[in-house]
């Protein structure tokens, strides 16, 4: 099974939306440089485009970036992937699932902008294994299915 970036973004600031760049770098042990949740415990977002175009089935106007995600991809149902998948993005980049879903603060931009966060649910959080660039149109491959399925769910 496959998938290809979407959209990559970065944000300043926690709990706020993150805005679509060219590439992104991540580094092992650190996440997305630039971000503002680098170096935190969820290193890398990532959200299926399908989740974006769901909630824009419910008349909400959202894209990449609008719910805090670093990465959109399109074609994996990301938030169905065991805790612990590796995925591979592009040649070189690979990352390790550690969790789905999270809880959302109260103070969440993105709920009181558009009204619904899907990341509490839908959202995937990775590690970095083995950095690099990571842009739009790079291949998203499964390597090695994870243990056990939403362990570790927030």
């Amino acid at each position: 099974m496959s998938g290809r970036v979407i959209a990559v973004c970065v944000s300043r600031e926690k709990g706020t939306r993150k805005y679509p760049v060219s590439c992104i770098e991540l580094r092992v042990g650190h996440g997305v440089v630039g971000d503002a949740h680098g170096g935190s415990a969820r290193q890398v977002s990532l959200l299926c485009q399908e989740s974006i175009e769901k909630m824009k089935r419910l008349g909400l106007e959202v894209g990449a970036g609008d719910f805090a995600e670093n990465i959109t991809v399109a074609g994996l149902e990301l938030h169905s992937l065991p805790i612990g998948t590796v995925l591979r993005i592009g040649k070189k980049v690979r990352l390790r699932v550690s969790q789905i879903g999270k809880e959302c603060h109260s103070a969440c931009e993105i709920r009181s902008i558009i009204g619904e966060c899907i990341m509490p649910e839908e959202g995937v959080f990775a590690e970095v294994i083995c950095g690099g660039e990571v842009g739009p149109g790079d291949e998203v491959r499964i390597e090695e299915t994870g243990g056990g399925l939403h362990e570790g769910r927030q």
